[in-house]
């Protein structure tokens, strides 16, 4: 049984991704070894196998790439003939040429990948870096007519079993730098980077701020304005969240921000509220162009249990922030999809955010309504160079799929998305074991006599046996199974099971 696909991701997720990487300025093979790992983590294995071009390790005696990881210094080094071996078995289809070029708003993007509004955008030496990595645009950290003053520490994450940051928690407020200072950023990096997208994120405190605001910005050279009526964690009535929750404040400041700009003009939508709808439709009806979402959740993350102080600890104290990170993404599919599937915010542009961090998620939120994405908390953690895996992956999807152009799949998963009273209750899929490729490790049985409906049993030989008649079909087992070994069996209508 082949677990090439199990062991290649499993140690390939050992790679503490380094910049500037030991183990490729060591190889004699030229094999550009932490892309080809990075890329593995990102789901883009094809792209992996075409950067090894036929290289091997066979002829390295020495294992020098080996010898000088990071990991080894605490741990075993990261196998990378193993990995260089397994990619090799992998079947490779060179990608048909395809167009990552969008629209938003009528401005012309070269592909849907922006920075969102947030730290990882908040300077020109930042951003000229990305747009050189190949980044289409950016969502400049939100500016306003003053400077907050931050605390320290400010971020906090949450944990899970080998896992170090699978959420994230936030109280940042708005650019720290001054006004003056940010719309110099924005003037020069449109006149360096003059077919990148600037997208200036803006907060005012009343209308005249907002007016005054979105003027400078579009003087400066912006190309579109996002109105920040959406973060959890601001110091201030009637500021971020505050705003957009209110349906009709909301309406009252997309006014004022259209009496100052000719630019389009998005809405960043709140995810903390049931529905996103009454303030996307009044947003748009006061003329919003376009709509951004989703900011992130307000949130406690975590407990210190000797201190109780939760994270981030600030001098014993912390505060309600906001959370985001690949936990966030199914929240954020959600409140897409609700918008997405609005008649009266029909063919209103959706730039997506919340949780993404492989090309795959990007696909994810592309198919269910977004022409564009944008992208923090992975570049926190692993850089701007995530782009090259972003981009590659997405061509290499849309090539396996025949599709031409970003456009073919946009919103087409919405029409698989039903109201629950609508789903076909008449049948049960049943799991199906693959016994050869079972290791025996008994955790669907854990999983189904603890958390389901006692339907498995484990033989002699340590493999399942089914109940039939106890099987609801709820694929609990299939889920857990940490080798891939159950998969989704025949339908059976439940008439036929009486």
């Amino acid at each position: 049984m082949n677990y090439d696909n199990i062991i290649l991701k499993t140690e390939s997720s050992r790679c503490l991704l380094c910049s500037d990487a030991p183990c490729t300025k060591a190889c004699k093979n030229g094999i550009p070894v932490d892309k080809i790992i990075r890329s593995v983590n990102f789901d883009n294995v094809n792209g992996a196998r075409f950067m090894l071009d036929n290289k091997s390790c066979s002829d390295c005696i020495n294992g020098d790439c080996t010898s000088v990881c990071s990991r080894g210094s605490f741990d075993s080094p990261v196998d990378v003939e193993k990995i260089v071996s397994l990619l090799s078995n992998f079947d490779y289809v060179k990608p048909k040429e395809v167009d990552l070029s969008v629209d938003l708003c009528g401005v012309k993007c070269e592909n849907p990948f922006f920075l969102s509004s947030s730290v990882v955008g908040s300077n020109y030496e930042m951003v000229a870096k990305a747009f050189d990595m190949g980044w289409a645009g950016v969502a400049f950290i939100t500016i306003g007519m003053f400077v907050p003053n931050e605390v320290s520490p400010r971020f906090g994450q949450l944990e899970k079993e080998d896992t170090s940051f699978i959420g994230f928690k936030n109280i940042e407020q708005i650019s720290t730098h001054t006004l003056e200072e940010n719309l110099n950023f924005f003037r020069e990096l449109k006149k360096n980077y003059p077919q990148k997208v600037i997208i200036a994120s803006i907060m005012g405190r009343n209308q005249e701020e907002w007016t005054k605001l979105v003027s400078l910005c579009e003087e400066y050279g912006s190309d579109i304005i996002e109105c920040n009526f959406s973060c959890p964690q601001m110091v201030g009535e009637g500021l971020g969240s505050d705003v957009g929750i209110n349906p009709e404040l909301v309406a009252e400041y997309v006014r004022a921000v259209k009496n100052g700009t000719k630019l389009p003009v998005l809405a960043k939508m709140t995810p903390n509220i049931t529905s996103m709808l009454p303030p996307a439709i009044a947003s748009v009806e006061a003329g919003a162009d376009g709509l951004a979402a989703i900011n992130t959740i307000k949130s406690i993350m975590n407990v210190d249990l000797n201190s109780f102080a939760s994270a981030p600890d600030v001098k014993g104290y912390s505060a309600v922030g906001g959370y985001s990170g690949k936990a966030v993404k199914p929240i954020a599919l959600r409140f897409i999809n609700e918008m997405a599937s609005c008649e009266k915010l029909e063919n209103i542009p959706i730039s997506g955010m919340g949780g993404i961090e492989t090309w795959r998620d990007a696909a994810e939120f592309i198919s269910l309504g977004c022409s564009t994405v944008q992208v923090t908390t992975s570049v926190m953690q692993y850089g701007y160079r995530i782009i090259e895996d972003l981009t590659d992956g997405l061509k290499r999807y849309m090539s396996d799929m025949g599709f031409n152009s970003v456009y073919d799949f946009i919103g087409k998963a919405n029409k698989k998305i039903k109201p629950a009273d609508d789903l076909d209750r008449n049948y049960i899929c049943f799991p199906e074991f693959d016994r050869e490729k079972c290791v025996g490790c008994g955790r669907c049985f854990v999983s189904c006599y603890d958390g389901g409906h006692q339907a498995i049993k484990i033989n002699d030989d340590r493999k399942p046996i089914l109940y039939a008649k106890k099987c609801v079909g709820s694929h609990l087992c299939k889920i857990i199974c940490p080798v891939g070994a159950i998969s989704a069996g025949k339908k059976i209508n439940k008439s036929n099971l009486i």
